[in-house]
């Protein structure tokens, strides 16, 4: 059997890795579009602190982090690179009062998650600002928090690489390059890859906010579009901060941090921004506002970067992960918007699996191709 993969993110390099492992013959080819998500990204892997009205999110969340540990064992047997993926705990916090009464319940939430089985959450607990502060120096005055201790972080653009470059290590053929659907069938897709017509078994979109491009010569169209965030990294100099929690809350920003120095805050979640790649200055605007709000001892931090990522959202904020009817020789896995970093290894894992013709490892149902979305609100996610 001969897959190809078309697109390099997190999903597409989590679907060869994984076919590789398996020993089937892979090509992957990305055009390394601008603004590509998972590059940008720094990811949140503690779906269970989520306030997602998604209920089919979560049990495939709670899938997808508990591979995490055997994705990153993984890696380091290859000799793949570094993931940066680290359990460093993550600070829910309540700025005001307001939020401080909403505590006992997103504590209560959680808990009956984890009870459930939610990795990635540990013994949540209550802390005040005095040990928040202690947990994360540069936090202001929050009125309290929850610590959430097994929640980890992962860099998107150190996990894309890895995975690559495990599956390279394993005999799959990784292209620059744009990759064209000619036609599909049951059984065989044919494909002009920079100019070469080919033809493959099977074939994996995994192409983020491009995907509904690379789908279009099929006839088909999903309602997934780029949803722009705007990301501010920040060197603290010679404060040390590999060990500072991940600092979220109510709103949909965050922050985070990386060694030896890192301070990464967003993101910015602009629906219907289409292929904009500017950092604007509103966009800056809000980043910093948030950040300084809740932790003002960064305030002296150096500003080394902006990144840009366009995030592939769905109408209802959940992904894509399904073969394309009439041509089940195609395989869609998209739409991931912020969660991409938390499901794609898992995702991209689940459409080898179609690709394979297996039984996928998580329940897809609700991931369908054609499914009729609820409503959504695109602040959430």
């Amino acid at each position: 059997m001969h897959v190809l993969i078309i697109g390099g993110g997190v999903v597409g390099a989590g679907a060869a890795l994984h076919l590789a492992d398996e020993g089937v013959d892979v090509t992957l080819v990305d055009r390394h579009d601008q603004g590509h998500a998972t590059a940008a990204g720094a990811g949140i892997i503690a779906p269970g602190t989520s306030l997602r009205p998604l209920p089919p999110f979560y049990p495939l969340a709670a899938d997808a982090v508990r591979y995490y540990p055997r994705l990153v064992e993984r890696l380091a047997e290859l000799d793949a690179g570094d993931t940066r993926y680290e359990v460093v705990g993550k600070l829910f916090v309540a700025t005001n009062e307001a939020e401080l009464e909403e505590l006992p319940r997103v504590q209560q939430v959680m808990e009956e998650r984890q009870r459930d089985g939610m990795p990635n959450l540990g013994a949540v607990r209550r802390v005040d600002a005095a040990e928040a502060r202690e947990l994360f120096p540069a936090i202001g005055d929050i009125t309290g928090a929850i610590h959430v201790p097994e929640a980890a972080r992962v860099d998107g653009d150190y996990l894309r690489r890895a995975m690559l470059n495990g599956a390279r290590a394993l005999g799959a053929t990784i292209m620059d390059g744009t990759a064209v659907i000619d036609s599909a069938g049951e059984t065989s897709v044919e494909v002009t890859i920079d100019g070469e017509r080919r033809t493959f078994d099977r074939a994996i979109v995994a192409a983020g906010a491009w995907t509904n491009a690379a789908i279009e010569p099929l006839g088909i169209s999903l309602p997934v579009a780029p949803q722009k965030g705007q990301i501010m990294h920040l060197d603290m100099g010679d404060v040390e901060t590999s060990r500072w929690p991940i600092v979220g809350g109510f709103g949909s920003q965050y922050i985070l941090t990386f060694a030896p120095n890192r301070v990464v805050c967003g993101a910015t979640r602009e629906t219907g921004s289409g292929y904009d790649l500017r950092v604007t200055a509103g966009g800056l605007q809000s980043v910093t506002n948030e950040a300084l709000r809740v932790a003002p001892g960064l305030a002296d931090g150096t500003l080394v970067e902006v990144r840009v990522g366009l995030r592939p959202l769905a109408d209802d904020g959940l992904p894509y992960i399904d073969r394309v009817g009439g041509r089940e020789s195609v395989i869609v896995a998209a739409g991931h918007g912020p969660s991409g970093l938390q499901l794609g290894p898992w995702s991209g894992l689940l459409a080898a699996e179609l690709a394979m013709d297996r039984s996928p490892s998580s329940d897809i149902s609700a991931f369908a191709i054609g499914r009729k979305p609820a409503p959504h609100d695109p602040t959430l996610g």
